[in-house]
């Protein structure tokens, strides 16, 4: 049988971004199976350096870093799929409404998606956290709404050298609805890229979430969530493996995302997989 050049596995940052992907959502499954402790349970000695009971130290009151890091992946994964994928949805149907229609329409809704844009990420996301208050829910929401202008751009544009094409004209001769020229004619050549670029922000959306639990407007102790453990890792700056082991974390998921961005751009990129054949 011949091979797909195309394969994902035969893309090395792919097998190494599904690898590790892979086994962070296998440590949040069984998390209750492979912790060695209760994540909130104070059953230990206070800033406990890695020993042979605490492999990653404890916490300034006695919680054992280890579990935590364990059970953060429970919250920290599934929130940044999550804000991913609402940022994808909403972006992408502005994205397209604009494009498809044009017009004053889509002058509208990409205005609007500039003055989202003219704001730094980090400093509209900071406000609209703090306007809502130090909630994990907010901090999902103030991502989102930073997060979905990119999907919106990228799609408009999609979209608008694709609308024109002979294969929608001529669905639309023969009475196709706008709901099917959008969902059956256009999507799937326009679903790559989106899910290229939302592989690539699903670590940016780990970032900025675990930036706002950092900054105390995300996650509130004592659940554990990456962010707010290398917090408390900065508020004991001598007591490295606080903030270290929740960092490599986040490093590791981080980079398991844009490995994995980057490898379905390779593949579903036309030029760069004739490359990759010759």
């Amino acid at each position: 049988m011949k091979k797909n050049p195309n394969s994902p596995w035969r893309q090395p940052l792919a097998v190494i971004g599904i690898t590790i992907l892979s086994l962070w959502i296998l440590i949040a499954i069984f998390a209750p199976l492979i912790a060695t402790a209760d994540p909130i349970a104070q059953n230990y000695g206070e800033l406990l350096a890695p020993n042979a009971h605490n492999w990653f130290g404890t916490d300034s009151v006695g919680r054992d870093v280890l579990s935590r890091v364990i059970y953060g992946a429970r919250i920290t994964l599934p929130l940044s799929m999550m804000l991913v994928i609402l940022s994808m949805i909403i972006g992408s149907i502005i994205g397209a409404i604009a494009g498809y229609f044009g017009g004053w329409l889509d002058s509208i809704l990409m205005r609007f998606t500039d003055v989202v844009l003219a704001f730094p990420g980090i400093i509209l996301a900071m406000a609209v956290a703090a306007a809502l208050g130090p909630e994990l829910r907010n901090a999902v929401f103030a991502v989102v709404l930073v997060a979905w202008p990119t999907y919106a751009r990228l799609v408009r544009g999609l979209i608008l050298s694709s609308k024109n094409a002979d294969y929608v004209t001529s669905s639309r001769l023969l009475g196709a609805s706008t709901m099917r020229a959008l969902f059956v004619d256009l999507r799937p050549n326009i679903s790559g890229p989106i899910f290229v670029l939302a592989a690539l922000e699903a670590g940016n959306g780990m970032l900025l979430l675990s930036g706002l639990s950092f900054l105390g407007l995300g996650a509130r102790p004592p659940s554990a969530e990456w962010g707010t453990m290398v917090s408390a890792g900065a508020n004991n700056f001598d007591k490295w493996w606080l903030a270290v082991f929740p960092g490599l974390a986040i490093l590791t998921a981080v980079l398991a995302f844009n490995f994995l961005g980057d490898a379905l751009r390779d593949i579903l990129d036309p030029r760069t997989a004739k490359a990759l054949r010759e």
